[in-house]
């Protein structure tokens, strides 16, 4: 699926929780649904050098390499010790490390869901997950109903999340937009709720 898609799957779990995460939090929960897709980089340096003598084949190559347990556990514990470092200096006996790292791990699996179900290339190629490298070749994940990167079906889930974003900022007051500016949340939720509030009637 898109990094569009992939981050809006990525609020969504740092939105479900009971528990309010802060800014920080949120940050690294949604960090971790598009950082499987850092491996995707490659496609730069390919396309610019395609026509050279010497390609550079870092996509074809090293696609998916990053769609791994080893990653996802990597920035699993990256994002405990970043909000374990934050919260100690508040609170020192706090869980919410382990909640933000639980969530971390929820987030970074749902983009490897995600591309199982819809990431099949325009030519029919489905790039395997090779979900236990670099030690083990032993599980590929594909699925053989997996959906085109440009089907139907993935316009339609990027609607129905975008659907539930915009339903989440009415009801919670918060939105992606605080990942980047909280002051700018704020206004686009008043404008928001402004908007779609229904009115009283006396």
């Amino acid at each position: 699926m898109s990094p569009i898609t992939h981050f809006f799957t990525g609020w969504l779990v740092a939105s479900a929780t009971t528990v309010p995460l802060t800014r920080r939090e949120k940050i690294l929960v949604v960090a971790a649904a598009i950082a499987p897709d850092l491996d995707g980089l490659g496609l730069v340096p390919e396309l610019l050098t395609r026509n050279s003598a010497h390609p550079l084949l870092w996509f074809s190559l090293y696609h998916h390499s990053l769609h791994t347990l080893a990653f996802a556990l990597i920035c699993t514990l990256a994002a405990f010790f970043i909000d374990r470092n934050a919260a100690s200096r508040n609170h020192p006996t706090s869980v919410r490390p382990w909640l933000t790292a639980g969530l971390v791990f929820i987030s970074f699996h749902l983009h490897l869901l995600c591309d199982l179900l819809g990431a099949r290339g325009p030519e029919g190629y489905q790039w395997p997950i090779p979900y236990l490298s670099p030690f083990s070749s032993a599980i590929e994940l594909t699925w053989h109903g997996q959906w085109a990167l440009n089907g139907w079906q993935n316009f339609l889930f990027t609607g129905l999340l975008l659907f539930i974003t915009f339903w989440l900022a009415w009801r919670n007051g918060s939105s992606p937009i605080e990942l980047v500016s909280p002051s700018a949340n704020q206004v686009f939720i008043h404008a928001l709720r402004q908007r779609f509030l229904p009115k009283r009637t006396n």
